[in-house]
């Protein structure tokens, strides 16, 4: 995965994702193709996943109480 695909949010992410999905479901793509976007794929729905987390760590905090604005990026990477 590039690495500009980690400052991509959630919609961009999920948009490539998509694409990659399309580009192996229609079967033109030769053997080495389909494992590089197979690669791609998992590399971006593992970045999905951590972005998801991000938001559901920091809905917790907002429902425990929390006052502080904790950016997603950071909300991401840091431990619960």
């Amino acid at each position: 995965m590039a690495d500009r695909d980690k400052d991509d949010g959630f919609d961009a992410v999920l948009a490539r994702l998509r694409k990659v999905v399309e580009h192996l479901e229609a079967g033109q793509l030769t053997l080495e193709e389909s494992l590089t976007a197979y690669e791609e794929g998992i590399a971006l729905a593992r970045r999905g996943h951590e972005l998801l987390d991000g938001a559901e760590r920091r809905v917790e905090l907002l429902v425990a109480g929390g006052s502080q604005s904790i950016p997603l990026d950071e909300a991401a990477t840091d431990e619960p």
